[in-house]
């Protein structure tokens, strides 16, 4: 069973307007890590659904896990325990290359930092998901240059990282984590390192794009008004989602 679902490829996965059900199920997930004396658990049996759309937060104090969780559902980290569906299928069953796969053309990433190459301008670094897909050049070239538009920042295509704002620089990882229009952006403290003004203009951004390309939002956030925005709220308690009021 297990070589038959890894010879899935992300090609086979439906489209988002396609999915009957959760567009992501994750069921009985248990993550713990090595300590000297005993494991440390972070999640245990957690269990989680996303709908095509849906807007999330992940809210509550540093350490509960939080990350791990957003990195789990991104496929950026295995579970130590637990299967993770999109449109029905355990994606963790997938070889890490077809996982690989999927996730660059399934997922988009947003961190407190940047993660900008700086030998880039804007407009390469948006590129580089699509060429790392396999869009050729000039289609991955017209779709950054449109989402960096997008974004306001047609002013700034051929200006590298350290010749923009903090806040423009956050913008290209937002126009990257989306050149290829996925089906869910996950957000790690999206605008932890952003002054109030940036800070309120990305979350605008998040809610917008969310409504114009009907992503699912996943936003891990200590701050409450970007928090505010979203559809649900949830926290970790004990290692399992709860869900926060």
């Amino acid at each position: 069973m297990a070589d038959r679902k890894n010879r899935i490829q992300a090609s086979t996965f439906p489209a988002p307007d396609d999915v009957q059900g959760p567009l992501i199920q994750a069921a009985g997930i248990g993550k713990a890590y090595n300590h000297r004396k005993s494991p440390i658990v972070v999640l245990d049996r957690l269990s989680f659904s996303l709908g095509s759309g849906e807007t999330i937060g992940i809210v509550g104090a540093s350490g509960i896990g939080k990350s791990t969780l957003l990195h789990i559902l991104g496929t950026l980290d295995r579970p130590d325990a637990g299967e993770l569906y999109y449109s029905g299928t355990d994606v963790l069953r997938l070889d890490d290359t077809r996982l690989a796969r999927f996730r660059n053309k399934t997922i988009g990433f947003v961190f407190q930092f940047h993660h900008l190459l700086p030998e880039f301008n804007a407009l390469e670094n948006t590129m580089m998901p699509a060429l790392v897909g396999g869009m050729d050049k000039k289609t991955a070239r017209e779709k950054a240059e449109s989402m960096l538009v997008r974004v306001g920042l047609e002013e700034r295509l051929t200006h590298r990282p350290n010749e923009l704002s903090g806040g423009e620089q956050q913008r290209v990882a937002l126009a990257r984590a989306l050149v290829q229009r996925p089906a869910i952006l996950l957000a790690d403290e999206p605008t932890g390192n952003l002054d109030r003004r940036n800070s309120d203009l990305i979350h605008t951004l998040l809610m917008e794009l969310n409504q114009e390309m009907g992503m699912a939002l996943v936003v891990v956030t200590h701050n409450m008004e970007l928090a505010a925005l979203v559809s649900r709220r949830v926290t970790i308690v004990n290692g399992a989602l709860q869900e926060f009021r």
